[in-house]
């Protein structure tokens, strides 16, 4: 990382690529990206002040460049490309205030909260999102970066973030996690071997709807590819269940009733041990 960009190197061949925020938006530009993101700097945890400090000014600076680039760069396809900033700061409160404040000021299409769900207590975790989500505009897209539980999903929704992603649906899938109305479902757990009904049975999914616990299981402990497959397809269409389920309740005015009854539904299985043989 360098005041200017930062250096990758590629996992293919070794070579070494050098990435300006100037660069990554013609970048997003070419490949004609609807949203495009700011280059970021994102702290780890945990990290001292200054650094947190230090990183969040780099990411404000960049968000500056990339501003600027992307009004001069030509439309390539005919359409609006939104460009995005990306609130840093870690843990401390008057980071994320002045990293926010600034980004505010530089007028972006939407904002992204960066760097949280690193490893950070979970009040901790609640608390930023929601100073962050206070010190963003309410009448622009907000977008939590990297976060996936389905409990942190629903907690950020009341706070008002508008947008979500995270690898873990289909990371925990192909790992025998399966998320489901009642909590997580260990599949490769030696009690699911004698089950012979669907990972969810409120489920819609076409794996809930073709294959049993215990085929899946048998997948699994036979290395069969299709088993990461079906759990992954099972838990996508589960979180998209899920926030469908929460924009009707938002429409309908019953939201907060409705999370706290799933939060307490989620949270039966958890504590379940994967038994795994």
């Amino acid at each position: 990382m360098r005041p200017d960009g930062v250096e990758f190197q590629s996992h293919l061949d070794g070579s070494y690529h050098f990435f300006t925020p100037a660069k990554v938006i013609e970048i997003q530009r070419a490949i004609g990206s609807d949203i495009m993101m700011v280059l970021d700097l994102c702290a780890p945890y945990p990290c001292s002040h200054g650094q947190a400090d230090q990183w969040q000014k780099l990411t404000t600076q960049w968000a500056e460049i990339a501003k600027e680039s992307d009004t001069t760069m030509p439309l390539l396809y005919g359409h609006r490309q939104d460009l995005w900033a990306i609130v840093q700061g870690s843990v401390f409160e008057d980071l994320r205030r002045a990293s926010a404040e600034a980004l505010v000021e530089l007028d972006f299409a939407g904002y992204a909260m960066g760097g949280l769900a690193v490893g950070e207590p979970k009040a901790i975790f609640q608390e930023l999102v929601e100073l962050s989500t206070s010190l963003l505009p309410d009448h622009k897209p907000r977008y939590l970066m990297g976060v996936g539980l389905p409990e942190d999903l629903l907690f950020s929704i009341a706070q008002g973030v508008d947008f979500f992603d995270c690898v873990l649906p289909t990371r925990n899938g192909r790992n025998g996690m399966a998320f489901t109305w009642n909590g997580k479902l260990h599949v490769r757990a030696a009690r699911e071997k004698d089950h012979l009904y669907p990972i969810d049975e409120r489920c819609g999914c076409y794996t809930c709807r073709h294959f049993t616990r215990a085929y899946l299981r048998h997948l699994f402990v036979a290395e069969e590819m299709l088993g990461l497959r079906l759990v992954s397809l099972h838990n996508v269409f589960f979180f998209q269940e899920l926030v469908r389920t929460a924009r009707e309740h938002i429409h309908a005015g019953d939201y907060r009733p409705w999370m706290e009854s799933v939060l307490a539904q989620l949270q039966m299985n958890d504590s379940l041990s994967p038994e795994v043989v």
